[in-house]
């Protein structure tokens, strides 16, 4: 059968679907559970959260299901210099977005505080808790920590936007390697070139990865049905994972009118921005990314840039000001479907199970 693929024997899974995890609040335990109760892989986005928060959420993860879970980590937290944030370039930050603080009548914030790494903190929860999955981004952790991961029986799963990027991750010996197109929505997980670098297609870099690496494969970014899987599976990949089709779901910690726009005429604009957080993301076209294009001189480093515009986003919540906040979104959105992770999970089953069974 279709779904008796490499990735479902090393994950320990029934269905080679993943669902993206989500960082900033989105990842749920009830989506995550939900996913993996469904014989998937359910996935958390961790790089926000400090250890003890990871310790609470994986205790909660494991009360809700008893199935293979993915606990995901950014190996590079920040993109902030030695040297510190400059006062001069903060005063171009603050110059740059002032029109838009001032529109929704708040002033600037002040300059934000130096940001701290937890990541090697994060990882030593990983290594304690033990989750059956541990993803990373923007990097590969140390030789040591994934030895450590093979003697505690942890699969390791690393991200790639280029054909470089894949090479280096096989080369470290990594359990399975995502390759992430550009149609995904979120982050450009990119980490040996600049993220405007990666900008290679899904099923174009599978094929790639394909013939050049022997590590299993999952593909990620524009897969939202069982069409997609099947394509990503006969290009070669093993899994395939979903992300915005399980974000637009009632269970994900997306805001109400986040998942409606995914659902609306909203959903057919996407574009890469810096201008949120710092670091190239896709989400929904907004008038902020539009108006900065061109002017990312003047938007701070990951993630100062995120904690810069938190006032804005919150006031432009609260005064429904849609166009200046980002909403994290693919280039599939507009045929999402379901609001249910569970009906999402069966429909992405049977449809995939179709589509292979028409070809006998």
């Amino acid at each position: 059968m279709w779904y008796n693929t490499k990735a479902t024997e090393i994950l320990g899974i029934e269905y080679p679907i993943l669902q993206g995890p989500f960082g900033g609040n989105l990842s749920t335990v009830e989506l995550t559970a939900a996913v993996s109760n469904a014989g998937g892989l359910g996935g958390y986005g961790a790089y926000t959260n400090s250890p003890q928060e990871i310790y609470e959420i994986d205790k909660q993860i494991k009360a809700a299901t008893n199935k293979p879970y993915n606990i995901n980590l950014w190996v590079s937290d920040h993109d902030i210099p030695e040297s510190g944030l400059s006062d001069a370039q903060f005063d171009k930050t603050a110059a740059l977005f002032k029109p838009y603080y001032d529109e929704v009548g708040i002033p600037l914030p002040e300059k934000p505080a130096p940001f701290q790494s937890r990541f090697e903190n994060q990882l030593d929860v990983i290594l304690d808790i033990r989750p059956k999955v541990f993803s990373f981004m923007f990097g590969v952790p140390p030789n040591t920590v994934l030895e450590q991961c093979r003697q505690k029986g942890i699969v390791t799963v690393g991200a790639a936007t280029t054909l470089d990027e894949a090479l280096f991750l096989d080369s470290k010996g990594v359990d399975m390697i995502i390759a992430s197109g550009f149609e995904a929505g979120g982050h450009r997980p990119s980490f040996l070139d600049k993220s405007e670098s990666s900008l290679t297609g899904t099923f174009v870099l599978v094929q790639l990865m394909r013939e050049k690496i022997k590590t299993p494969i999952i593909a990620a970014g524009g897969i939202a049905d069982g069409r997609g899987i099947a394509a990503a599976l006969t290009l070669g990949a093993s899994a395939a994972q979903v992300g915005t089709a399980f974000l637009a779901c009632d269970e994900s910690g997306a805001l109400p009118v986040h998942k409606e726009m995914l659902f609306s005429d909203a959903s057919k604009y996407t574009t890469l921005s810096r201008a949120f957080t710092g670091r190239l993301g896709r989400g929904l076209t907004s008038r902020v990314a539009q108006d900065i294009t061109g002017k990312e001189s003047g938007i701070l480093p990951f993630p100062l840039q995120t904690t810069f515009i938190a006032p804005l986003r919150k006031a432009a919540i609260e005064q429904q000001k849609w166009d200046m906040i980002l909403f994290w979104a693919g280039q599939i959105s507009p045929i999402l479907k379901h609001t249910k992770a569970s009906v999402l999970m069966n429909a992405l089953i049977e449809e995939t199970t179709n589509y292979f069974d028409g070809l006998k």
